[in-house]
């Protein structure tokens, strides 16, 4: 059956471990989703998280490689509903289908709701920061000779754009007619409108 959070049935797997995520009791539940949703929420490294669940493992007395597998899918199903911009009502929907109680999944789409908003700040700040333009160099110029005199006259726009990559810096040549620059620089102001209103 299909589920909100990917638009298609998935493996297994969910179901195994939101199961055994049920059978937490309810404080140690709500204690390790607190940790989830804070990792989620906040830039904190992933050293320090993985820091948090092996000692909410060994406090609880829970086998911390088991405990890490079960929060890879809570976490890969969280990234999941919040690219798909889930509402409350769908997360709840899809937790249930996965096998949480009633409760559970209402406490977690009562938290999914209080925190959507910084979720979707945090995922808007990191999808910026990858292709993130380092430089750029632009000219202006006029065809002046061509085999086809219909381009003799036209102007274009060459950018070079410097892209971090994460490793290494990349180089994007573009050329662009007048009116492709004009659209592109309307896109680019469009974008630039919708940053600044989430932030």
């Amino acid at each position: 059956m299909a589920l909100h959070f990917s638009g298609e049935a998935v493996e297994d797997q969910f179901y195994t471990d939101f199961g055994n995520l049920n059978k937490l009791q309810d404080e140690k539940f709500q204690t390790l989703m607190v940790l989830v949703f804070e990792f989620l929420a906040s830039p904190q490294t992933s050293s320090q998280f993985i820091s948090n669940l092996e000692k909410f493992a060994s406090d609880n007395g829970l086998g911390s490689g088991a405990l890490k597998n079960l929060i890879k899918t809570v976490l890969v199903f969280f990234k999941a509903a919040l690219k798909r911009n889930l509402p409350p009502t769908q997360l709840k929907e899809d937790l249930l289908q996965l096998g949480l109680s009633e409760e559970k999944g209402s406490w977690v789409a009562a938290q999914w709701k209080t925190n959507l908003g910084t979720f979707s700040k945090i995922a808007v700040g990191q999808s910026l920061t990858v292709n993130q333009l380092v430089d750029m160099e632009w000219r202006f110029g006029v065809t002046a000779a061509d085999s086809e005199m219909k381009k003799v006259g036209n102007t274009y726009l060459q950018l070079k754009l410097v892209l971090d990559k994460g490793i290494k810096t990349e180089e994007v040549f573009m050329e662009l007619t007048l009116p492709q620059f004009y659209s592109f620089l309307h896109e680019m102001e469009k974008a630039k409108a919708g940053i600044e209103y989430l932030t």
